[in-house]
């Protein structure tokens, strides 16, 4: 089935039509959308979003790639398209998920890319798999931290993901309700286009006037937990692909504070790990993929790291 990734309302010029198919998994069918490249033999790229996020978080990003890629993005299981797809969950689950979508495409090798939680699922995915991963491109994620002492799990999620935690819990009367709660999120107001409400959107289940999100609770609690186990937060030092970990400047709540900063990043020790950060200015946790600036910095550094499309027999 083909649908479109622009909203109504939107220019006709800023058109990115996708494909929305689905393949088999453990456990169920992912759902993943697919934006086609304007050339053959053009490399593919497997995108992945964040904890409580769904694929068409990468249609910004898919809009300025303007076909130099194959850009493939999977509703990771548990959330919108891919909500009745049962467990196991955990980091460790996408990355056979992953896998999965690669064989069924027939990819040998691709460049991953993720955002958030998303990036963690690619590195720990080119950790386990070195041989399937040609490149990575870590978007604000990917390098953690050890987990404060004394939080259990559920304490732990919220510390890290607070407001989209408890959002999972919501009800809401009608689309417009949901459109406004995301409008008045600091990190969003500022920069709401047609394509954050479409990947906002997605993301709803149910019917009037109970409208929720579509991210099972008890999915994002088990990934969120393993963000913080040993293999998770090693996978970045044991890579044996180039990769770039594009950071933004601000945090999930547009606070000054971002995940990242020089300092965070040199006590991390990147340095023989081929991990290269990238500073995105003036962006935050969300923006560096959905606003206009970040996604078109997201964007170029994917078509690099793919590089030119393969020659043809």
């Amino acid at each position: 089935m083909t649908r479109q990734a622009r909203p109504t309302g939107s220019p006709a010029a800023d058109e990115a039509p996708y494909e929305e198919f689905r393949i088999p998994v453990a456990g169920g069918k992912l759902t993943v959308l697919r934006w086609p490249a304007r050339l053959p033999d053009a490399p593919v790229v497997l995108a992945l979003h964040g904890i409580t996020a769904n694929a068409l978080s990468w249609a910004r990003v898919a809009h300025h790639l303007a076909g130099r890629v194959v850009l493939v993005a999977p509703d990771l299981r548990g959330r919108a398209g891919s909500a009745d797809v049962e467990g196991p969950w955990g980091i460790g689950a996408h990355v056979e998920d992953v896998l999965a979508v690669m064989d069924a495409l027939g990819l040998g090798r691709a460049v991953l890319a993720g955002h958030s939680m998303g990036a963690f699922v690619a590195a720990r995915t080119a950790a386990r798999h070195p041989g399937r991963v040609t490149s990575l491109v870590l978007v604000d994620g990917g390098l953690g931290f050890p987990a404060p002492p004394g939080l259990d799990g559920d304490e732990l999620i919220t510390a890290v993901i607070g407001p989209a935690m408890r959002r999972l819990s919501m009800t809401f009367p009608d689309r417009a309700a949901y459109r406004a709660f995301w409008q008045a999120h600091p990190a969003f107001g500022a920069v709401w286009s047609p394509w954050v409400d479409a990947y906002i959107q997605r993301d709803l289940v149910g019917g009037e006037p109970e409208l929720r999100s579509s991210c099972r609770i008890d999915a994002v609690r088990a990934d969120g937990i393993q963000l913080f186990d040993a293999e998770t937060l090693d996978a970045i030092h044991r890579l044996d692909c180039p990769a770039e970990l594009l950071w933004a400047e601000r945090g999930l709540m547009d606070e000054p504070q971002g995940l990242y900063d020089p300092q965070r990043l040199a006590d991390a020790a990147l340095d023989g790990t081929g991990v290269v950060p990238v500073p995105v200015p003036e962006t935050n946790h969300y923006t560096i993929l959905v606003a206009d600036d970040g996604a078109g910095a997201v964007a170029d550094r994917i078509a690099t790291a793919a590089g030119p499309p393969a020659p043809r027999p």
